[in-house]
C-alpha cells in the first residue's frame, strides 16, 4: 500500500482511534482449556509497540492519536475459559468506556476464537464493543484467513480484511492494510456524516471447510484464487477483497468458507464478491495437501530409507499446538521408541515437543548426564496412548524460554525428545540450536506442526506430512463434526448435489436500502 492520500474536505485531521481485541485460534476437538495463563496482554504502550507501523515518526503514527486499550494473544489451544473471555472482554469494554470517545477504531482478532459456552464468540466481542463505542464510531478489522465471518459479526464492523498468504508472512501487513483503510476513511471526501464514510460491504458464506494444509497459498488452486484479491481491490469503487478459508477444527454453525469486498460501489463488489466466492466453491475438490502425506509409520521407513534425503522433516500434524492441538500428544514419541531401528542410537531423531512440567521437573532434579525413568504427555489429550515411558539420557536443560519455560531433551537410543514446561511451536532453526540441537545434521526432524514454517521448509531435504492423531487431526471426518450448516462440503454427503446460491448479501451499519 503507498502512502495516506491527502485529507480531503470534511475529513478527520488527526482522528482519535482506539485499538483493542482477542487473538486466538481454539480448537473444540481438543480437551486443552485456554486460560489466563494462556494469554499475553499487552496495554497502553505496550500494546502501542506492537505495531511497528505505528512507531515514532512512521506515517500511520502521525496521522491520528492512537488509545490502545487492551490486546490478548494466546498461541492457538483448546476452547478459552468463560472467566477468561470475560476478564479480557470487561477490559476492553471499561477501557473503551473510560477513554473515548472514538472516531475510529481498530479491531485486532484472530477470528477462530472459542469460548466454553458460546458458538460466536467473536460476534458476542464486536457486539459489546460496538455497543459501547456507539453507532459513529468507524471500526476496521483484522483477521486470519482461518478466521470465520459470522454474519453477527460483519454487522458491528465497518471494513473487515485478513491474510492473504499462508503461511501468514503477510500477518503484520495486514493489521497495516487495516489500519491504512480506516485512515484513508476517516481522511476522505465522505462528508461529517459518519453513514458516508463507511463503505459497503458485499459478504457470503461459501458452504466449503478445508484444513489450512489443503489451502496453503503455495500451490493451487489458492495461490490463484489468492492473487485475484489484489486486483480485485485495484478496482474503481473497492476498498479491499478478502477470503477466508474458516477454522476446521471447531465445530460451530459459523465455521465454513467467506468473502467479503468492500468499497463505495455496491454493483462492482457484490459482483466481485459473487465471482470469488463461485471461483472458490468451483476449486473445492481440487484442493490438495500442501505436501506429500502418509501415516507415521510410512513417512518414517520414507525417512529411513537408504539414501533419503537429509535432514528428513515430518510434519506431527493432528496435535499441532499453532492450529489449536493440546501440545502434549505422545502417540508419536511412543511410536519411535517401539521401533527396533531407533534402538541403537545410530542415528538422530529430533522430534519437538511435548509439554509436561512434572516430567521436565523430574528430568531437571536428576540432571544433566543423568539417565531417567519417566512418563511424558498425554495428561490433558491422552490421545491413543496417554502418558508414554521412556528411558534415557538428560541431554540437555535450558530455562527461561519466554514460552516453553524450562526445556529438557532426553535421548533414548536415536531419538532426541524435546519435552518443555509450557507449550510452545517449534518454528525456527534458533529454537532446536538453544538446546544443543543442530538441525541440519539429523537424519530425521519431526515437528508438532502442519505445513512447514518458512526455516523449516529451507532446512527440509525432503518431507512428509504425516497424519497423526490430535485435536486438530487433518482427516476431519473422523473428528465427529455435528454441528455445522447444512451442506458444507466436505462433511454433508449432499454439498455436491445441488450448487449453493453464492448470492452476495450487500449491507452498510447503519443503511437498510436494499441493493
Amino acid at each position: 500500500m503507498g502512502p495516506l492520500a491527502p485529507i480531503q474536505p470534511g475529513g478527520l485531521v488527526r482522528p482519535r482511534i482506539g485499538i483493542g481485541g482477542i487473538s486466538i485460534e481454539s480448537s473444540t476437538f481438543s480437551p486443552h482449556v485456554s486460560g489466563d495463563e494462556a494469554f499475553t496482554i499487552r496495554e497502553g504502550d505496550e500494546l502501542l509497540g506492537y505495531y511497528p507501523f505505528l512507531d515514532e515518526g512512521r506515517e500511520l503514527r502521525e496521522a491520528a492519536e492512537w488509545v490502545p486499550i487492551h490486546h490478548g494473544r494466546s498461541l492457538p489451544g483448546g476452547p478459552v475459559a468463560p472467566e477468561t473471555y470475560q476478564r479480557m472482554k470487561s477490559a476492553i469494554v471499561e477501557g473503551i468506556h473510560s477513554a473515548g470517545p472514538f472516531d475510529g477504531f481498530f479491531f485486532d482478532i484472530h477470528g477462530a476464537m472459542s469460548v466454553v459456552g458460546l458458538d460466536d464468540a467473536e460476534g458476542d466481542l464486536a457486539f459489546a464493543v460496538r455497543e459501547i463505542l456507539g453507532p459513529d464510531t468507524l471500526v476496521s478489522t483484522s483477521m486470519d484467513l482461518h478466521g470465520n465471518v459470522s454474519r453477527a459479526l460483519l454487522d458491528q464492523v465497518d471494513l473487515i480484511t485478513c491474510y492473504r498468504m499462508a503461511p501468514h508472512e503477510d500477518w503484520m501487513n495486514t493489521k497495516e492494510r487495516a489500519v491504512h483503510n480506516l485512515l484513508e476513511r476517516l481522511r476522505g471526501e465522505h462528508g461529517t456524516d459518519p453513514l458516508e464514510r463507511r463503505p459497503f460491504k458485499a459478504w457470503l458464506q461459501v458452504p466449503l471447510l478445508l484444513p489450512g494444509e489443503k489451502t496453503s497459498t503455495r500451490l493451487e488452486p489458492a495461490r490463484g484464487i489468492y492473487a485475484e484479491v489484489p486486483l480485485i481491490e485495484s478496482l474503481d469503487g473497492v476498498v479491499d477483497a478478502a477470503i477466508w478459508v474458516g477454522y476446521a477444527w471447531a465445530d460451530e454453525p459459523r465455521c465454513q468458507a467467506a468473502v467479503v469486498v468492500t468499497g463505495d460501489d455496491r454493483e462492482v463488489i457484490a459482483r466481485e464478491a459473487e465471482r470469488l466466492a463461485h471461483r472458490y466453491w468451483d476449486a473445492r475438490a481440487e484442493f490438495v495437501f500442501v505436501g506429500p502425506t502418509a501415516t507415521l509409520g510410512d513417512a518414517l521407513d520414507r525417512a529411513l530409507a537408504e539414501g533419503a534425503a537429509r535432514p528428513y522433516v515430518i510434519s506431527d500434524s493432528g496435535d499441532n499446538p499453532t492450529a489449536g492441538g493440546a501440545g502434549d500428544v505422545s502417540w508419536t514419541l511412543g511410536e519411535l521408541l517401539a521401533r527396533d531401528d531407533l534402538r541403537d542410537g545410530s542415528r538422530q531423531v529430533i522430534t519437538a515437543s511435548i509439554f509436561d512440567a512434572a516430567a521436565v521437573a523430574g528430568a531437571v532434579a536428576a540432571g544433566v548426564g543423568a539417565t531417567v525413568t519417566l512418563e511424558i504427555g498425554g495428561r490433558i489429550d491422552p490421545g491413543p496412548r496417554g502418558p508414554v515411558p521412556i528411558t534415557g539420557e538428560v541431554r540437555a536443560i535450558v530455562d527461561g524460554d519466554p514460552d516453553a519455560g524450562t526445556q529438557v531433551v532426553i535421548r533414548a537410543g536415536s531419538v532426541d525428545a524435546i519435552v518443555t514446561e509450557r507449550r510452545k511451536p517449534f518454528h525456527y532453526l534458533r529454537d532446536f540450536r538453544m538446546l544443543g540441537l543442530e538441525p541440519e545434521t539429523a537424519d530425521i526432524v519431526i515437528v508438532k506442526i502442519g505445513y512447514l514454517e518458512p526455516e523449516l521448509y529451507e532446512l527440509a531435504g525432503d518431507w512428509t506430512l504425516a497424519l497423526t492423531p490430535g485435536g486438530v487431526d487433518q482427516d476431519l471426518l473422523r473428528l465427529g463434526h455435528h454441528r455445522l450448516g447444512p451442506g458444507v462440503y466436505p462433511f454433508d454427503a449432499d454439498a455436491d448435489a445441488d450448487e449453493p446460491a453464492l448470492t452476495a448479501v450487500v449491507t452498510r451499519r447503519g443503511d437498510d436500502r436494499p441493493c
